[in-house]
């Protein structure tokens, strides 16, 4: 799993900027991607790519019960 900044959003550092990773599958991104989703689990930011993001949500999706349909 990879973080964006390696530490705090805020610790005053000029470091350059990571590639984004995809938690799930490894994919790179060298710039932000809009269709990409951003979690934060203990502390620590985890991106997922648009295509794991598709995935996962179809996957919450089908354990919805019928009444949210």
């Amino acid at each position: 799993m990879t973080s964006l900044s390696g530490g705090s959003d805020n610790d005053g550092s000029a470091t350059e900027p990571q590639p984004l990773v995809c938690a799930r599958c490894g994919t790179r991104a060298e710039a932000p991607q809009p269709t990409w989703s951003c979690s934060v689990e203990h502390g620590t930011r985890h991106y997922i790519c648009d295509t794991c993001s598709r995935e996962n949500l179809r996957a919450i999706e089908g354990r919805l019960d019928s009444a949210w349909w």
